[in-house]
């Protein structure tokens, strides 16, 4: 006889599970020492102080059910971009949003394309969905968005472009992906995901560059685009699960069916209204992460790494042997960083930009770390 759980689907019982940042607790149980957290692309300059108050000014408010909408959010988001409110889908952080695009567009005889190296959600969504990922190879760590184009087929529906990408911290700048989004046919919906978007605003100034023209596709009335963002990075609220998408209104209709109801807590949208306020908090968390990420890069080439210039908050590297075992003894010294072989990049680390103590201590930790054993 069979039992419940020999009808789950095979493409659901293939698939393998997101593997979070290690939580502190656990690092701190398995090395026996205090640890710090560099693996989750967090801001370590915290929250706005305004969010902070915000969120502590409505607490006491948390037994009633939220705006399902986040209409306050909303609407000062669609003030900041240029659009209208309909334009604007409110979602438990841009992740969220991905998943329901491809709970919406693919199945299974139906694919999206991407680049290999990037976001891990990307192949567990498409997958879970039933559809099949495609991923083109690199060119010189960045997305080959001709490859990609080459790459659709008649059964493509969704393209995922991560800009700048994670975990390889690439980006390319407004020009062409202009180009590129001319090209895509009509059918194909392109995911234009910034959840870095703050970050490389101010290394395309930096760089005398414009980063990104994306809202400008939906200004147009582009239907088979949508601009993914996030309060999770620049703004300091990734424990609140805040992102949303700006596309058209018709298509964030059928998203905003398959949104879980109240998805956006009563806190979370106060503490994103707030943060959106504090346009010094975002340029000051910027601005501290660039120093440090100036620190950073000669230190850890100096160590041998391969390391590729970034446009966010972490850093990617490659190392000359096996990332877990190297993350474990990193980690064994003080300090969480993100190996990579579950992306499929069996000598890559990511590491998150801290504050400038945090830091020190990595250096410090990874110096350790690649000591041979007799002199640890």
């Amino acid at each position: 006889m069979k039992k419940i759980f020999d009808f789950v689907p095979e493409h659901i019982r293939a698939l393998s599970g997101y593997v979070p940042g290690k939580p502190v607790r656990q690092a701190e149980r398995e090395s026996g020492i205090r640890c710090i957290k560099m693996a989750s692309n967090e801001n370590p300059f915290g929250p706005s102080p305004l969010a902070v108050a915000a969120i502590r000014q409505v607490a006491e408010g948390v037994n009633f059910y939220p705006d399902n909408d986040a209409n306050e959010l909303r609407r000062l988001l669609a003030e900041r971009h240029g659009v209208q409110p309909e334009q604007i889908l409110i979602t438990d952080g841009s992740t969220a949003l991905i998943d329901i695009i491809a709970r919406t567009l693919l199945a299974p005889g139906l694919n999206a394309v991407t680049s290999e190296r990037s976001f891990i959600v990307y192949p567990i969504v498409t997958r879970s969905s039933g559809g099949r990922l495609i991923e083109v190879p690199m060119r010189d760590d960045r997305f080959d968005l001709e490859g990609i184009l080459a790459a659709v087929t008649s059964e493509t529906r969704v393209i995922y472009i991560a800009n700048p990408n994670n975990p390889t911290g690439t980006m390319f700048y407004a020009d062409a992906l202009d180009k590129f989004v001319d090209s895509v046919p009509e059918r194909v919906m392109v995911v234009l995901d910034e959840a870095y978007s703050d970050y490389a605003e101010f290394y395309a100034r930096r760089n005398q560059r414009t980063y990104s023209r994306s809202v400008d596709y939906v200004r147009q009335g582009r239907q088979n685009v949508i601009v993914l963002r996030t309060f999770s990075k620049a703004h300091g609220l990734a424990g609140l699960r805040v992102g949303y998408g700006v596309g058209d209104p018709q298509m964030l209709r059928y998203f905003a069916q398959v949104r879980t109801a109240f998805s956006v807590s009563v806190v979370a949208e106060a503490g994103a209204v707030a943060a959106m306020r504090d346009d010094a908090h975002i340029r000051l968390s910027v601005e501290r992460n660039a120093e440090e990420v100036d620190y950073l890069t000669p230190q850890l080439r100096e160590m041998g790494f391969r390391v590729v210039p970034t446009c966010a908050n972490f850093i990617y590297l490659e190392a000359l042997e096996d990332a877990p075992k190297l993350a474990q003894r990193i980690q064994n010294e003080g300090c969480i960083v993100r190996n990579l072989a579950p992306w499929g990049i069996p000598n890559g680390l990511r590491i998150s930009v801290g504050t400038p103590d945090q830091n020190r201590i990595l250096v410090n930790a990874i110096t350790r770390a690649l000591r041979p054993v007799t002199m640890r």
